[in-house]
């Protein structure tokens, strides 16, 4: 049955528990991103200070300029794969990441997976909203120099009260702009995306034009042999690849209003891996150039924008700033909690709702904590996760690709009843144990010292454990697991 008709009978499971309209398949009439929306996604995405500021963590764990370049490029491109593989679901069936998982997990069981996932992303809006408040807190005092001692020794958890106030204000910004829809968001990236890229490169061509390219381009770094090298690359590049690997779970979230599959394929490609690379570049150039300019390396990019004197630049660069904070925390770190959170209970969580929960635990999370070492933030926020991320994709690409043959019954995705998906009582045992063995052997490293090597490869250790024994269970034991009828022969065979 062609995936039209089966949406025309999505009516028959309106009144599903596991139904509402933001989760419901997207009309093939309504699906009108193109190749350059995907482009422009990953580009307004990716043009943020996370990732210009990404390359400092590695040099300040000893490596030069080219290494940590490397890292980051090379971690794009493994994070890429699954990014596309788990696209395709979304793409041909107009479906969101916690329906997807519905398949391989149960109707019920899809929300272990959305829920680590929306953990993950909450985190990252926290992270996100204080990097973009603290810069408009900086960029207040400059404006107005009394704006700092507002409200004195006033302190709340480490935040003073400008920083609080503007800490809010930003995450204001985000609420609003979630609670006006998805194609609110895919207009914002389409016009987000350039504005970060001109401003950078403006940034760029005035500090190399003042100062140079500067002496971190020359520092050969402190890992001068491979065996220096190695023990510090494996985790950091578990940790680049964590970077986006919430993005390779939930993209469904998006490729579900693709034209077709060329354009979400061609757009994320052209957009993600250039764009974290060049833009990690223009961020190590910059900040090599102030070393020359102000005396010290400053990473931060609005740290050197505070430099600037004339009020209209500064209020120009304040814009560009939250656009390009909005611009990544809106897409990689709302849409996807939103609809995890919806899952939940989709009679009475909204996608809009779902936003408005992100927004509060992110709060609740501390994120100027998290921020507070690049070792701790590369090593132990973005490593442990990974831990956490991989073994998911893992068994969602299993499932879809190699035991579904990438036929899915939309229909059974939503019935709260029976169905193909409901397994046993709405759980599917097989891909919980796969989905805790994973997790289990890629994060134990943290507990055992012996074994410390498996947390290094945290992301590819959980993947393949995860999917390898998801894939053993549901091909060996299919009715133990109450695989439906019509899949048995399948696994089975």
């Amino acid at each position: 049955m062609a995936v039209s008709e089966q949406i025309d009978l999505m009516a028959d499971v309106s009144g599903s528990s596991l139904y509402n309209p933001d989760l419901a398949p997207v009309q093939i009439k309504n699906r009108n991103w193109n190749t350059y929306n995907y482009a422009a996604l990953w580009i307004g995405m990716a043009h943020c200070i996370p990732t210009y500021m990404l390359a400092s963590g590695l040099i300040s764990l000893g490596m030069n300029w080219k290494q940590a370049i490397f890292t980051i490029t090379l971690g794009n491109l493994i994070v890429l794969i699954p990014i596309l593989l788990n696209a395709h679901p979304g793409t041909k069936y107009g479906i969101p990441f916690p329906v997807l998982a519905r398949a391989s997990f149960g109707t019920k069981g899809a929300n272990i997976p959305a829920i680590l996932r929306a953990g993950v992303a909450c985190g990252w809006f926290g992270i996100n909203t204080f990097i973009g408040g603290a810069a408009l807190n900086n960029f207040m005092t400059v404006l107005f120099p009394a704006w700092k001692n507002l409200g004195g020794s006033f302190n709340i958890a480490g935040l003073t009260l400008p920083g609080l106030i503007t800490f809010l204000a930003f995450w204001g910004i985000h609420i609003f702009i979630i609670y006006r829809g998805m194609n609110a968001i895919r207009i914002f990236e389409n016009w987000a995306a350039p504005l970060v890229l001109i401003m950078a490169i403006m940034l760029l061509v005035y500090v190399v034009s003042k100062a140079g390219l500067g002496p971190i381009l020359s520092d050969p770094g402190k890992l001068t042999n491979f065996k220096d090298f190695l023990p510090v690359f494996v985790p950091s590049l578990t940790g680049m690849i964590a970077f986006w690997a919430t993005l390779s779970l939930n993209i469904p979230d998006f490729t579900r209003f693709s034209k077709g599959q060329k354009e979400q394929i061609i757009g994320q490609t052209v957009g993600l891996v250039p764009t974290m690379t060049i833009f990690s570049s223009i961020g190590v150039i910059i900040t090599s150039a102030t070393l020359v300019l102000y005396g010290k390396a400053m990473w931060d990019p609005s740290e050197i924008l505070l430099k600037f004197s004339n009020p209209f630049v500064l209020l120009f660069s304040l814009f560009g700033i939250l656009v390009a904070s909005v611009s990544v925390n809106i897409a990689a770190n709302i849409v996807s909690p939103a609809n995890d959170f919806s899952n939940l209970s989709p009679k009475h969580i909204s996608f809009k709702t779902g936003g408005l929960i992100t927004g509060l635990i992110g709060i609740v999370m501390m994120p100027w904590k998290l921020m507070s070492n690049a070792g701790d933030y590369i090593f132990n926020w973005l490593g442990v996760y990974s831990g956490f991320l991989g073994p998911i994709a893992a068994i969602l690409i299993v499932d879809y690709f190699i035991l579904r043959k990438k036929k899915l019954i939309l229909e059974d995705l939503y019935n709260d009843q029976s169905g193909e998906y409901t397994y046993s009582n709405g759980f599917n045992f097989a891909s919980i144990i796969a989905l805790a063995l994973g997790i289990v052997v890629a994060l134990i490293g943290k507990v055992v010292p012996s074994l410390s090597w498996l947390f290094s490869y945290a992301w590819f250790v959980g993947f393949f454990v995860s999917g390898i024994a998801y894939y053993i269970l549901m091909k060996s034991a299919p009715v133990a697991f109450n695989v439906g009828a019509e899949l048995k022969n399948t696994y089975s065979a």
